[in-house]
């Protein structure tokens, strides 16, 4: 779902053809409760009740999840709230390229695959000329130019391969996502590519 709703805008000719039985779909986020607790004490018809209390995320209500935006996030708290969101992903991908858990040339497993499109792949700025004609499976493997190194492959329903890098992909999510922390998160925390 969210990679339909990454390429809901897109412009591009060809139709989007993703193999459905490897794609799980996506439970709807359940919705935020907010809890709103006053403060003690007494006031008059006249007087206007006392301020509920902050959210546990300014920032999070910033991104519009009901609430009017209030002031952003201190630099710290912010920085601690992208890395909490971004490195179930992360440590995903760490054990995907860097363990003997897939072997090169192996597809992902579809639990695996499902997470990588989702919080992955449909953030790529480029995602419809990645994907072409249709996702068939996400790959590990070498990488062409640089044996040394393993990545990401999109297998397409024609048989061809492309690989993607998962760091275009996180920064795509981080500025979408956390577009008043984005810049600064991403030159402290990512290679300069």
């Amino acid at each position: 779902m969210a990679l339909a709703a990454a390429l809901a805008g897109s412009t591009a000719a060809a139709p989007l053809v993703l193999r459905a039985r490897r794609l799980a779909p996506c439970a709807a986020a359940p919705a935020l409760s907010r809890r709103k607790s006053l403060l003690s004490g007494t006031h008059t018809a006249d007087e206007p009740p006392p301020p509920a209390q902050p959210p546990a995320s300014k920032l999070a209500d910033a991104l519009g999840t009901g609430a009017e935006p209030g002031p952003p996030l201190p630099w710290k708290a912010a920085e601690a709230e992208i890395v909490r969101d971004i490195d179930p992903v992360v440590q995903l991908i760490k054990d995907i390229l860097h363990s003997d858990r897939y072997g090169d040339g192996e597809c992902l497993s579809p639990k695996d695959e499902n997470i990588i499109v989702e919080k992955l792949l449909a953030y790529h700025p480029r995602v419809d000329d990645k994907i072409g004609c249709g996702l068939d499976a996400i790959m590990v493997d070498r990488h062409p130019q640089f044996r040394k190194s393993r990545c990401l492959f999109v297998v397409r329903t024609d048989g061809v391969w492309i690989d993607f890098s998962y760091q275009k992909c996180l920064r795509a999510y981080i500025r979408e996502k956390y577009p008043s922390h984005a810049e600064r998160f991403i030159r402290e925390h990512f290679k300069r590519t």
